[in-house]
């Protein structure tokens, strides 16, 4: 039929259908774009393209024909062949339908494709929601559409995508909302198509409602489902249609289209979801690794007390952060400070006290004179940090003066301080004031023992190693510790400190807490 009448215009004849706000091939056209279209506010279309002429058929609703590529005028063609193909175009109405059911169910087609596609890719939720909404805004001709995704956490529906309008002006909505047809058709895992010409539903309005300058009245609400494991369908979220192109109704067959997609949409968003929540954790672990990295670094370096000091350390929080630390101060006189601090639990809380502690602690044993005075003023300098947070530190602080043959110490209510003997003779250095935040200044006190230089050992470690237990739930022990020690006295400081590591491990299949060593030869 189209090749006679091309043959009689001497070009091209194409039939277009106009359909959910835009035109849609029928008959005669391979691979060309449609026209541009415009709609006004009162429904009226009008469609124009450069180089191309459009009219109406006469007869039959919604229907375009196109001429081009013809030598002649192209309104003299179109008064010609007008009535024509309105004549052709009536008698033949039934095929008509079925061409424009057919291209219907191709674009119906071409959506699935889509929602498979995104299926199949590693994008973002809003990124996945985003692909999703604009295609079936596209097929169904809503000029604004969004996607609701259920938050389990705080029971809302939280908007991810939308088109028509920006996403970020829309506020979730509680799914207990009395007033929220998204609300309700979450709840009731039902679709809702309103109709404001039939008013097929009762529509409750809150007074407060914001007029969110709709164009249309019709809208569809449809519930997006995912079916998890054993069949356990849940329903994920909501995607609402308005504004619809042309007439303004939402009719079976959008509902019935987007009502059987819903489940497809569901596992493309619930993919999104997981894959946003792993790209989540791994921005998580490598935030922590990038944390453990660098408190790490906060820990001085064994070469910090220069030539003729032999001294080791090791530290390993029990997460990716903690809050064991150890320092080194060179003082003068030849003097050598060592601390070794443990906060009471560990993690990210018991990491952010170390940090401070770390910082403070540096600066006031380097203005003081005594180990006992920069330990009084640390504790000021973070009184208020530890009962904020209900934590407390157990700290030593100890400095070797060789020239004296003295070691001064300050012990806050740190367990495992020793002095190992040349002759290997063990002395705990014990307490001399409880841990920093449950006591005051004034109760804070030192100590004084002999030391021998190139002799004498100073070994400070934390509870991780005596507590670390294991298969049966035995602690590794202070005896072990001391033991490996004594056994290793006459050995570097670093050989030592891997040897009490490496028996840990060995005993050890878990760490409860955070662990830290350190072993001084002055």
């Amino acid at each position: 039929m189209l090749d006679g009448l091309g043959t009689l215009v001497e070009g091209r004849i194409r039939i277009w259908h106009f359909d959910r706000g835009r035109l849609r091939p029928v008959v005669g056209v391979e691979s060309v774009p449609a026209p541009a279209v415009e709609i006004g506010d009162d429904g009226a279309v009008t469609t124009s393209s450069p180089g191309r002429f459009l009219a109406p058929v006469e007869g039959l609703e919604d229907y375009w024909f196109e001429i081009s590529d013809s030598s002649r005028p192209s309104a003299e063609i179109a008064e010609q062949v007008g009535p024509i193909v309105s004549s052709l175009l009536s008698r033949e109405n039934s095929a008509l339908q079925m061409a424009k059911a057919l291209a219907s169910r191709f674009e119906e087609v071409e959506l699935i494709y889509t929602i498979t596609e995104t299926l199949g890719s590693t994008v973002q939720l809003h990124e996945a929601a985003q692909k999703i909404v604009e295609a079936v805004s596209e097929v169904v001709g809503s000029r604004r559409a969004s996607i609701l995704v259920y938050d389990q956490q705080t029971e809302e529906l939280k908007p991810v995508a939308c088109v028509g309008r920006d996403v970020t002006v829309y506020e979730p909505i509680p799914v207990s909302d009395e007033f929220s047809i998204a609300a309700r058709v979450f709840r009731d895992r039902a679709p809702i198509s309103f109709d404001p010409e039939k008013a097929n539903i009762e529509l409750r309005r809150c007074e407060e409602e914001v007029d969110r300058g709709y164009r249309g009245e019709s809208f569809l609400s449809v519930p997006i489902f995912y079916a998890g494991p054993g069949d356990d369908q849940r329903t994920v979220g909501v995607i609402n249609l308005t504004d619809r192109a042309g007439k303004d109704v939402f009719g079976l067959q959008e509902t019935r289209l987007i009502s059987a997609i819903a489940s497809q949409i569901g596992v493309a968003i619930e993919n999104a979801r997981l894959v946003s929540r792993d790209i989540e954790r791994q921005r998580l672990r490598h935030e922590l690794q990038l944390a453990h990295d660098l408190q790490l670094k906060l820990l001085p370096s064994p070469d910090t007390l220069g030539p003729g000091v032999d001294t080791a350390a090791h530290c390993q929080p029990a997460e990716s952060v903690g809050g064991d630390f150890y320092n080194y101060l060179r003082l003068p006189q030849g003097r050598v400070g060592v601390m070794l601090g443990d906060v009471s639990s560990h993690g990210f809380s018991s990491a952010l006290i170390m940090a401070l502690v770390f910082s403070a602690a540096g600066i006031h044993a380097e203005e003081t004179e005594t180990p006992d005075d920069a330990l009084r003023d640390l504790l000021e300098s973070v009184r208020t940090e530890l009962s904020d947070t209900e934590m407390h530190i157990a700290l030593f602080y100890g400095v070797a003066d060789p020239a004296a043959g003295m070691l001064r110490y300050a012990n806050a209510g740190h367990p495992h301080a020793f002095l190992v003997a040349s002759d290997g003779r063990v002395q705990r250095l014990g307490a001399t004031c409880p841990p920093l935040g449950l006591t005051d200044a004034k109760g804070i006190g030192a100590r004084a023992v002999k030391w021998r230089a190139d002799e004498d050992l100073l070994v400070l470690f934390s509870d991780g190693l005596s507590d670390a237990v294991d298969e049966d739930g035995n602690p590794f022990g202070e005896d072990r510790v001391m033991e490996i020690v004594g056994s290793c006295r006459d050995l570097p400081a670093e050989r030592i400190v891997n040897a009490v590591i490496r028996g840990v491990n060995e005993f050890a299949s878990l760490a409860n807490d955070d662990q830290t060593i350190l072993v001084l030869r002055a």
